[in-house]
């Protein structure tokens, strides 16, 4: 009789404490995760302060307008290398560049719907 009541006992605690310790598994996965992601974040938000930092110089500034946006000063030359690669690509063919227009002489309204139109035809601007 005290086997049963002994392993009743044990029973209902295992019952009890079972979904606990799922819990309690699973939330320190979570955390370890977490953890990983903002150790992760770290690194990038320190990466950006000194990017920020870089940003604060005057000469890295210019030297960044040289680059990418072709800035030059005052009396100096600047040179543009044209890729031959790109520079040998074939037309493009089969179409014209523009549609045709709407009457330049009817009203701003007359003009709209005569576009709305044109727009409408599937061969508006292909060439014959």
């Amino acid at each position: 009789m005290r086997w049963i009541a002994l392993g009743s006992i044990l029973l209902v605690l295992l019952l009890t404490l079972g979904p606990t310790v799922h819990s309690l598994v699973r939330q320190r996965g979570e955390i370890a995760r977490l953890q990983t992601s903002v150790a992760e974040q770290e690194v990038d938000n320190a990466a950006l302060r000194a990017e920020q930092e870089r940003w604060k110089d005057p000469a890295y500034v210019e030297q960044q307008a040289r680059d990418r946006l072709k800035f030059v000063k005052v009396g100096d030359r600047s040179y543009t290398v044209i890729d031959p690669e790109e520079a040998a690509r074939p037309a493009v063919t089969g179409a014209s560049v523009a549609a045709p227009k709407a009457n330049g002489s009817a009203p701003w309204y007359g003009q709209l719907w005569q576009s709305i139109q044109l727009a409408d035809r599937p061969t508006a601007g292909m060439a014959p």
